[in-house]
This record gives C-alpha cells, sequence and structure tokens, in this order.
C-alpha cells in the first residue's frame, strides 16, 4: 500500500481540511504545514472505520522563520486566521522552539517536527504552488497504519510519554493503539 498517497487522499476528501490548508497557504509563511492531530487524527479515525472525523482541539500551523521568532508574532498570526474562520489554530514558529525544548536549534521544520515526543504525531501537510497536498513526516506516515503510538527515540523519557498518552486519551479515542515506549 503506498501510505502517502492514501493520506493525501484522505485529506483531500476532507473539505474541512482542505479549507484549513487553503487558509493557512494564503499566509505565504516559510516551511509551514499543518501538522500533529491534523494529520495523525484523520489516518487514525480511518482506519479505526469511523463514520465522522474527531474533533481537532487545535490546529497546529507549524512554520520555521528564524527572521522573527516572537511569540507576538505566532499571536499576530493566528488572530488574522481567527478573523477569518472559526478553525482552532494555534500558531508556533519552530525557529525559536528548541529554547522551550532545550534541544539544539533546528534548521527547518521538519527537523523540528523530528524532536517531537511520539513519532505518529510528526506528521503534518502542506500545499505546494499547485494547491497539491504534500506530506511532512521526518519519520514517514507508515507508523499512522500500525495502529501505534510510539515514543520517539530522541526523547528517551518512557515516564513523561507515558503521562502525555494517557492525558491525550488516545487509547480511549482509538482502542486499537497500541502504545510503543522502548
Amino acid at each position: 500500500m503506498d501510505y502517502e498517497a492514501q493520506i493525501k487522499k484522505w485529506i483531500e476528501q476532507d473539505a474541512e481540511r482542505m479549507e484549513a490548508l487553503s487558509i493557512a497557504a494564503d499566509l505565504c509563511l516559510p516551511d509551514w504545514c499543518l501538522a500533529a492531530g491534523f494529520v495523525r487524527n484523520l489516518a487514525w479515525d480511518k482506519l479505526h472505520g469511523f463514520s465522522a472525523a474527531t474533533a481537532l482541539n487545535d490546529i497546529d500551523l507549524i512554520y520555521f522563520d528564524p527572521k522573527d521568532i516572537t511569540e507576538a508574532r505566532d499571536r499576530r498570526i493566528e488572530a488574522k486566521l481567527r478573523s477569518t474562520s472559526a478553525f482552532p489554530w494555534s500558531v508556533k514558529n519552530q525557529a525559536r522552539m528548541h529554547e522551550r525544548n532545550v534541544d539544539d536549534p533546528y534548521t527547518s521544520t521538519t527537523n523540528a517536527m523530528s524532536y517531537w515526543v511520539e513519532v505518529e504525531t510528526a506528521v503534518g501537510a502542506t500545499l505546494n504552488d499547485n494547491r497539491e497536498v504534500v506530506l511532512v513526516a521526518p519519520f514517514g506516515v507508515e507508523a499512522l497504519f500500525n495502529f501505534t503510538i510510539t515514543l520517539n527515540p530522541k526523547r528517551p523519557k518512557p515516564a513523561d510519554f507515558r503521562k502525555r498518552v494517557a492525558g491525550k486519551r488516545w487509547q480511549e479515542i482509538w482502542p486499537e493503539l497500541t502504545v510503543v515506549d522502548a
């Protein structure tokens, strides 16, 4: 199975996700994508045979721009987005997130995602210049099809990982998922 093609097809068939991608694309931010639950939840919903999409707590718009790493810029972008749509936007410039995470500086959006806690969360979608869906996935997308929640080896803190998994209630929402933390 071509996992990337399947995820792209699911996104393209989801009118709300395509609308969110279009709105985000219109901002012309550098190295951007809609990530985390935006793609992960859709894949898990489809694999679990859900007839309706699980509601998103937020839509994570991430981008990489070392020229202005202020949180104020992200808040201005969120305000602009919220003035044009009712989506629950969360905007974060990955060029500064290494500071919060106590990592070496990130070099791109993909590089920043490679430090995220779960492998399955490190998947995003963007639109190219032709408005075609492109996936951003430092670990690939196959793990989404394995019904797993996998600790990223760059984040070797299993206790923190397990606490996050429990807090997100993923196994309650998608009961076929198993946790892989070693």
